[in-house]
């Protein structure tokens, strides 16, 4: 199973967050499109990210909900017709909710650094750092809060959970 790190903070000012971002990464930045359908799950969470119509991801995952950095593991299956395996995964599992977001992602490192808007949430900058088979936790962790505080982000704006959860909390805005 693939392992990261994550951290997610909501972001005032994405722009300064970008401009943080050019000056840190090593790649990027790449612009996405991204519709997640999340389904219910008994285990983790299970959702069907779509790129394109002909391109999308089943992804599985484990992950706590806790502010600050968190270990995360997960599967990926691609699918060259999400539109289809959204209908067969809605009618086996029943669909709990769908984000749509605009990302820009850069790659720092071992990290994927996501600026995120996301339709009736806001701004968030979401960090990934990609742990091979031999590194530790606690590495990833060190190298997220230390990348969060080189972008400008406060703690304070630490989120715990997914996009999904923090809609279903709060007001659309």
């Amino acid at each position: 199973m693939a392992r990261n790190v994550e951290i997610k903070a909501r972001v005032a000012d994405l722009q300064a967050v970008d401009a943080c971002a050019r000056t840190v990464a090593d790649q990027g930045p790449f612009e996405l499109q991204q519709d997640d359908t999340f389904f219910a799950c008994p285990g983790g969470r299970l959702k069907l990210r779509q790129l394109a119509p002909d391109q999308g991801q089943l992804i599985y995952y484990e992950r706590a909900d806790v502010a600050g950095p968190k270990l995360s593991s997960y599967f990926i299956a691609p699918t060259h017709d999400p539109a289809a395996l959204r209908d067969t995964l809605g009618r086996a599992l029943s669909v709990i909710g769908r984000v749509r977001k605009r990302r820009r992602l850069y790659l720092a490192g071992q990290t994927r650094i996501h600026l995120d808007e996301v339709e009736g949430l806001g701004s968030f900058v979401e960090l990934e750092v990609v742990l091979a088979e031999t590194d530790e936790v606690a590495t990833g962790e060190r190298i997220a809060a230390e990348l969060l505080r080189k972008l400008g982000v406060p703690a304070g704006d630490l989120v715990e959970g997914a996009y999904l959860d923090l809609m279903n909390e709060e007001p659309s805005i």
